[in-house]
């Protein structure tokens, strides 16, 4: 590796707070991997034994059940299905997916790209089992909107165990806390300060213009609250993905004789099979997994309990169904378009796909953009620029209804349109100013959510797999049982006799 990349590299390592070190590191993945594990244990593998299920609930039933795109009626707050899961990836579908990929191979190798892919697998019953939880303790605000996220069944599920109320409450607190902090880092200025940097680089537009432009048009959307957010992201998260998708397929097929290579040094990178010492097999595999574990936590979210505040605002009945919606968020996330950005990365030549090591000193988007720039030229980077808009710009979106919703939950509902207009505020400032610190804050606390969040998924693992058994045993082997939708009994009731409309 040449002296620049050694520095790129001490720099990253030495912006990492001590805060941010524990939290992602080897306490931090474990937990999650951990997580990750239990969850698909008690659901008995559900990601695997029901894949073509939860496919056909999902992806295959947006072409073939309207009540899944449908909008609701303009009095009810509630959102469809398929908006809360584009307003979901439109939160996790972002930089990560473009810079984060780029530093995971830069930092850990190829083989990182499997530990990615391994975190996602796992990180799908993580998702799924935040997504139940979510439905199942969920509260309609003051306005009859949904309101439910990790706070929520800390509160009224960790809290319900016997003994346990104050814990409960105190890590709903925490984790609204973090969210909220981490709202303004990596849900806003860590992403508009990309989008800033990329539009200067490639169209020498000022960031100050970039900046008023941003606020102009988040004002519009944000502050129309969380029915006109979801009415945004429902076009731009298609739009964005399949043009970037097509983008990539369009490198890949270019190099497509590379393409058995590049999964060669995915897999042989993961586990390190080249000649080398022990000492550097050592460092190197775990260089592979911590920065694969940590790029695909941090691209696809789960575990982190942020997405399930906007799944919990969808009209749905089950559970479950909004759970498998969270498994393909993960899926689209993580296993298609982070695969396909390792894919224009490896197969472009810029990269030794036998040793691992890069053969460019660009870095992060720079990357990327070259890597594209191989097959459409100048265009190529210009393309990462607009893709990085469109990625962060709905990042942001998504994460001011986190934000809110962590608000709303410390300081009532009256009063959320001071942290919308204080959000917005903040977007000028993260295009126009330096956020190297800003980063590192924002990882932190972006990770401080996962801790109070896992600890209740997991106290309230028996509850999930009581709530997937149960749907499993009405929907997939036909057993007459009473469904398990809520645990207050007002609002089961209720679901119970709009139910069989949901499917």
């Amino acid at each position: 590796m040449n002296e620049t990349m050694t520095k790129i590299i001490d720099a990253i390592t030495a912006g990492n707070n001590a805060v941010n070190g524990v939290v992602w590191g080897t306490f931090g993945i474990a937990l999650l991997f951990i997580a990750g594990i239990v969850m698909t244990v008690v659901n008995k593998g559900f990601q695997f034994a029901h894949i073509g299920h939860w496919f056909k609930k999902t992806i295959g039933a947006i072409f073939k059940d309207k009540k899944i795109t449908a909008h609701t009626e303009k009095e009810n707050k509630a959102i469809s299905q398929f908006q809360s899961l584009c307003t979901a990836l439109a939160a996790t579908i972002g930089t990560g997916n473009i810079v984060g990929v780029a530093s995971a191979i830069v930092l850990g190798g190829p083989g990182s790209i499997f530990w990615m892919w391994i975190m996602a697998i796992f990180g799908m019953m993580t998702n799924y089992s935040e997504n139940v939880l979510g439905i199942f303790f969920r509260r309609k605000g003051e306005k009859g909107e949904w309101r439910g996220g990790a706070m929520y069944y800390l509160k009224d599920g960790l809290g319900g165990y016997k003994g346990l109320k104050w814990l409960g409450v105190t890590l709903a607190i925490l984790f609204s806390i973090f969210c909220l902090l981490a709202s303004f880092g990596i849900g806003n200025m860590s992403q508009v300060n990309s989008i800033a940097g990329n539009m200067t680089s490639a169209f020498n537009v000022p960031s100050w213009v970039t900046g008023i432009a941003l606020v102009i048009l988040s004002s519009i959307v944000i502050l129309g609250g969380l029915k006109r957010v979801a009415s945004v992201t429902e076009k731009l998260v298609p739009f964005m993905a399949v043009l970037y998708i097509i983008g990539a397929l369009i490198v890949i097929c270019v190099h497509g004789s590379s393409i058995p290579a590049a999964f060669g040094s995915i897999f042989k990178g993961a586990f390190c099979l080249k000649s080398a010492t022990g000492g550097v097999v050592g460092y190197t595999l775990q260089l592979a997994i911590t920065w694969g574990f940590k790029r695909g936590a941090f691209s696809n979210e789960a575990g982190l309990g942020s997405s399930v505040m906007v799944h919990s605002s969808s009209n749905v009945k089950e559970p479950v169904r909004q759970g498998m919606w969270g498994i393909f968020e993960v899926f689209a996330d993580t296993i298609i378009v982070c695969t396909l950005t390792a894919l224009v990365i490896l197969t472009s030549g810029l990269v030794d796909l036998e040793t691992g090591h890069m053969v460019t000193e660009n870095v992060k988007s720079a990357l990327v953009g070259e890597a594209f720039g191989t097959v459409f030229g100048k265009v190529g980077p210009m393309f990462i620029a607009v893709a990085i808009l469109l990625f962060a710009y709905s990042t942001v979106l998504g994460w001011s209804h986190y934000g809110t919703t962590a608000w709303c939950y410390l300081f009532g509902e009256k009063t959320a349109v001071i942290y919308k207009i204080v959000f917005i505020v903040m977007i000028f400032f993260g295009c126009t100013m330096s956020l190297d610190l800003a980063w590192d804050l924002s990882d932190t606390f972006n990770g401080l959510m996962m801790i109070p969040n896992l600890i209740g998924v997991l106290a309230l693992c028996p509850l999930v797999a009581k709530i997937t058994k149960n749907y499993v045993d009405r929907r997939l082997h036909g057993l007459d049982v009473k469904p398990m939708l809520s645990a207050f009994e007002d609002v089961q009731a209720e679901e119970e006799k709009d139910l069989d409309s949901e499917e």
